[in-house]
């Protein structure tokens, strides 16, 4: 299901207090607030977050940052149709959850055509698993 962050889904979710928080710390440090930021509670559970920007070589294209369980982050942007996605760009890591400053660098590395932050693969960081495995590597992050 997806949905914004700020309309209830009808639907119990272990994660969702974790993952509003981690995602709200990324959309404050990216410069776009939560209302920018959609959310879909299948699994994999991801996100998606709209970007005031484009990136030079792809210009009148909307850009998003695409989060989920399983690859962490990525750069996305939309086609022509505004129907569907291309991603350019994973940031890669060893977790799904970055710092939001990691995001940020990922960015701008993005904006200056700089290679070296991120790949083209998409990484399998950790397998999709419970609610409740999510809302644990989410809490971590936090106490790290």
């Amino acid at each position: 299901m997806t949905a914004s962050l700020y309309t209830p889904t009808g639907h119990p979710h272990p994660a969702f207090t974790a993952l509003q928080a981690y995602l709200a710390d990324v959309t404050t440090t990216v410069g776009v607030g939560l209302e920018s930021c959609t959310v879909d509670h299948d699994s994999p559970v991801s996100a998606y977050v709209a970007l005031d920007e484009h990136l030079p070589g792809y210009p009148g294209r909307d850009v998003a940052l695409l989060w989920d369980e399983v690859h962490g982050w990525a750069a996305a942007i939309e086609t022509h149709s505004g129907e569907d996605l291309i991603v350019l760009r994973y940031l890669g890591g060893t977790t799904v959850t970055p710092e939001p400053e990691d995001i940020t660098r990922f960015l701008t590395a993005l904006r200056e055509d700089d290679h070296r932050i991120g790949r083209l693969d998409p990484p399998a960081i950790r397998a999709a698993g419970t609610l409740t495995e999510l809302q644990a590597v989410l809490s971590q992050r936090r106490t790290a």
